[in-house]
């Protein structure tokens, strides 16, 4: 990822593969541009829990945020409840966390602000 661009401006791109996967250098730099977002399953997901007001709220981000993934092509694994939604990424075709997870987890982020 260029530090010339955000992460929230990224567009995501085909991974396959292990070699894909992301160094703890790379998870050591993004996740700080990524307040809230936690690694999970030993390294192998992101995941954050949006809070709201009420349950229309709730499916609002959750329908802004189906948008983004599929205009992305990368999808999160969803918990959806009356005032929250817990997010997880994670990028099966790797076995572990790529750059989309990190680009998808900035999206979010925005959809949220």
């Amino acid at each position: 990822m260029s530090d010339l661009i955000p992460l929230s401006h990224a567009h995501c791109m085909p991974r396959r593969g292990s070699e894909h996967r992301v160094t703890e250098a790379s998870i050591r730099e993004w996740l700080p541009e990524i307040p809230g977002w936690e690694l999970v399953e030993n390294g192998h997901a992101l995941r954050r829990t949006f809070t709201f007001k009420d349950y229309y709220r709730t499916m609002s981000f959750v329908n802004a945020l189906a948008h983004v993934a599929n205009a992305e092509d990368h999808h999160p694994d969803l918990s959806v409840h009356y005032d929250r939604c817990v997010v997880r990424f994670s990028t099966h075709d790797v076995g572990g966390l790529s750059e989309n997870d990190f680009i998808c987890a900035a999206k979010a982020d925005a959809l949220y602000a």
